[in-house]
């Protein structure tokens, strides 16, 4: 027959061991967060808390009934099958449950295609059934691995550190400015994982005063401090120079979702590129393509890739009789750039040069990596420009029998005023061509505005149908508005469009290398402009963001030179060339962020940054007052309820508050006795509070027959505040705004040592 105490002490176990088990599934919960930034939340979300709560579950009931940890190891890696099965290969399966052979077939074409969409596409990714297929089931595996390492193997710390780098992987893919919320729920939730695991473990009961609680409070302190610290100061410190849709590895990348406000808006720009050309004028390099846009982003193309040096990689560019093409060569190296997209000339016909594995796409002649970044590489372009003249492309139709639809689709709903404005700007003209050129005149004509600090709320820094239609009605905003703005209107018109991301050309520096001036390019000339497809000369693009590049001409037959080359017959169009409209010098307007851009309005600092940081910090000084208060609160409630421990540890907080030991071999009398004759406490509140609390500790009831009532209580308010009072005002304004009982616990070794004897 067990004793009422080992009852007691096993019904506590199995509750600290449910306490765990909570513990474990907010620690997996918050690692599972930053991926929500990557992935647009939907049935995977659902999937994996889903799972993960059902694997604890069966560890937590398998563990009930004292079963070996291969068992429940065994158990829970059941659950995890058959969750996966049911809800993504029930079809494969026996019953609907059991795997098959035809269920570990299903497998890796789910995962192929996950692996896929998250290497060609761009965050936040749709949520497709084989990124739920991955994540959830990664999910499920991390639950089993870290229940056993914290439940069973007792290593709370190497968990933590496991779910910490999970939690990290999104960010690192995906780097954007850090996510305050998320950082805190992961660390608190780190935190609560260690506490609980600690109290978990079986130990023999201990007097109150033998107790080494100090320990993990001081512990639980020293993190709480850390995430103070980090929520206030990492604001502060220089933010990388990161972004999203590039590949792992240092430098700045390159976002293919067209949110690239914050590239442009970056307080530092880095040297990403550097640039040189036989070409008459620096090329605009490109990185990626985007055609298909259904109301909310533009999404990247993902189509076939072929290796860069086979036959079918870039191949040769195909124009109509009569269209002249220019052959340039672009050297490139990569200074500071981490992306999976090659930064090249356009349209590209080889690449040579280049370290590792990569691939090219014939569809939009790109580049893109198969094993690594671009970092660090060195390469060379050979693009072949189609050059056709005015009367040439004016005599072709914007489009082609080998298009794909979605490069005309206009999604439902499309807002009128896009529709309206491409029609009455392009009334008076009679062909293609000419319609794409008013439109281009009319963007660059003054009504409309470049501005880095146009409104961005209600998705205004994106690219959706919505924020194309505001920004048409306040005409103010930078390339992607301008970019997303001229597809769609051509797009309306019935023109095959896509908007291409990549760099404006560099600034020309003094190097000269082979006869060859040598560019440039920054990470604020992070840019993006439309193209249209024309039949016998392909893509052509345009440059409607005012301010930037040179508007696509191209020039009449009569009045070419004889040599084909020649600068002065350079198409624009087919090569854009960092010159602006308004500038006599080909480099000084091409960067987004100069102040004397035309358009670019100079306005006074904003006040409100800085006072949200001195907002921030007040709230975080108080964080420990408030934190305080609360305790003390219910300490006091506890007291009044008859707690006599409670009541004894107000004083005890008041004078770690104050500056005065509180070691653990002292006694609650020689403690007390110390207090009234060293620190002028009333004698007759310290008595009131010593049999309380002696007759806590060791009477038979454990002191309920001998309640004081609010006896107690009163007097250690009391005592507290003679203590306080007492203290000199240094240490009385510390004891307020940064009480050490947070901290550090009576009896531990930052409490004091003990006493001397008097």
């Amino acid at each position: 027959m067990s004793s009422p105490d080992a009852l007691a002490q096993r019904a506590g176990r199995r509750g600290g061991e449910l306490v765990l088990t909570v513990a474990v599934l907010a620690a997996l919960l918050a690692a599972l967060i930053p991926v929500v930034r990557v992935v647009k939340p939907g049935g995977w979300l659902l999937g994996s808390v889903l799972l993960a709560t059902a694997v604890l579950a069966a560890g937590f009931i398998a563990r009930r009934f004292r079963l070996p940890a291969v068992a429940v190891s065994l158990i829970e890696a059941g659950v995890w099958v058959a969750f996966m099965t049911v809800v993504f290969l029930r079809h494969t399966a026996l019953l609907g449950v059991v795997p098959t052979p035809e269920t570990f077939r299903a497998v890796p074409p789910l995962i192929d295609e996950a692996i896929e969409r998250i290497t060609f596409g761009a965050a936040p990714l749709d949520d497709h059934i084989s990124l739920a297929f991955l994540i959830v089931g990664a999910m499920g595996l991390l639950t089993l691995i870290v229940d056993h390492v914290v439940v069973t193997a007792r290593m709370p710390l190497l968990a933590s550190i496991g779910i910490v780098a999970v939690s990290l992987i999104p960010a690192i893919a995906v780097p954007r400015e850090v996510d305050v919320v998320a950082f805190v729920f992961l660390a608190v939730a780190i935190l609560f994982l260690i506490r609980a695991e600690t109290r978990s473990r079986e130990r023999p009961v201990e007097r109150e005063s033998e107790r080494t609680a100090g320990v993990p409070a001081t512990a639980l302190g020293i993190g709480a401090i850390a995430i103070i610290v980090a929520v206030v100061a990492t604001p502060l410190l220089p933010q990388p120079a990161v972004r999203a849709g590039g590949a792992l590895g240092p430098g700045p990348g390159i976002d293919a979702s067209l949110q690239l406000g914050d590239d442009l808006r970056r307080p530092e720009a880095v040297e990403v590129l550097r640039v040189r050309t036989d070409a008459p004028s620096a090329p605009y390099l490109r990185a990626t393509t985007l055609s298909r846009f259904e109301g909310g982003i533009w999404e990247p193309d993902q189509v076939r890739t072929v290796p860069l040096d086979s036959e079918f990689g870039l191949g040769r560019v195909a124009v109509g009789t009569g269209v002249r093409v220019s052959e340039y060569t672009t050297s490139v190296e990569v200074v500071n750039l981490s992306t999976v997209w090659l930064p090249v000339s356009f349209p590209a016909v080889s690449v040579a040069g280049l370290d590792g594995r990569w691939a090219a796409v014939p569809y939009n002649r790109t580049v893109i990596s198969q094993s690594g970044s671009t970092q660090g590489q060195a390469y060379d372009v050979v693009a072949n420009v189609p050059r056709p003249t005015l009367e040439q492309i004016r005599s072709y139709n914007a489009g082609g029998p080998e298009l794909r639809d979605e490069t005309t689709q206009l999604p439902e709903n499309t807002p009128q005023i896009i529709i309206d404005l491409a029609a009455e700007v392009t009334a008076g003209a009679t062909n293609d061509y000419d319609r794409l050129i008013a439109m281009q005149r009319w963007f660059r004509g003054g009504e409309f505005r470049y501005s880095l600090d146009a409104p961005v709320e209600d998705g205004f820094d994106g690219s959706g149908a919505e924020a194309v239609a505001q920004f048409l009605e306040v005409r103010e905003g930078y390339c992607i508005h301008f970019a997303s703005a001229f597809a769609l209107m051509a797009r309306s018109l019935h023109m095959p469009t896509r908007i291409v991301v990549g760099y404006l050309p560099g600034t020309a520096t003094t190097d000269v290398i082979d006869d060859q001036t040598v560019y440039s390019v920054s990470s604020s000339l992070t840019h993006a402009w439309p193209e249209v497809f024309f039949d016998d000369v392909g893509w052509v693009p345009f440059e409607p963001t005012a301010g930037l590049g040179v508007p696509t001409t191209f020039t009449p037959a009569s009045t070419l030179p004889g040599d084909p080359d020649d600068p002065s017959t350079a198409t624009p169009g087919a090569t854009p060339t960092p010159t602006s409209s308004s500038s006599a010098n080909p480099n000084d307007s091409i960067n987004p962020r100069d102040e004397a851009l035309p358009g670019t309005a100079l306005t006074g600092t904003n006040p409100l940054p800085t006072l949200g940081v001195i907002l921030l910090i007040l709230l975080v000084l108080a964080l420990p007052f408030l934190v305080r208060e609360v305790r003390r609160r219910q300490l006091t409630a506890s007291g009044r309820g008859g707690d006599a421990a409670a009541a004894w540890t107000i004083v005890q907080d008041a004078a770690i508050d104050v500056g005065i030991s509180v070691p653990a071999s002292e006694s609650p009398r020689g403690f007390a006795q110390r207090l009234i004759d060293q620190h002028g406490v009333s004698p007759e509140n310290m008595e009131m509070l010593v049999a309380a609390i002696e007759r806590a500790s060791y009477a038979p009831s454990g002191g309920r027959d001998y309640w004081l009532g609010d006896a107690a209580t009163d007097a250690a308010i009391a005592v507290r505040a003679q203590l306080i009072t007492a203290a000199p005002v240094a240490r009385r304004i510390l004891a307020v705004i940064a009480p050490r009982s947070l901290i550090v616990r009576p009896g531990s070794v930052y409490a004091g040592g003990a006493p001397a004897t008097r």
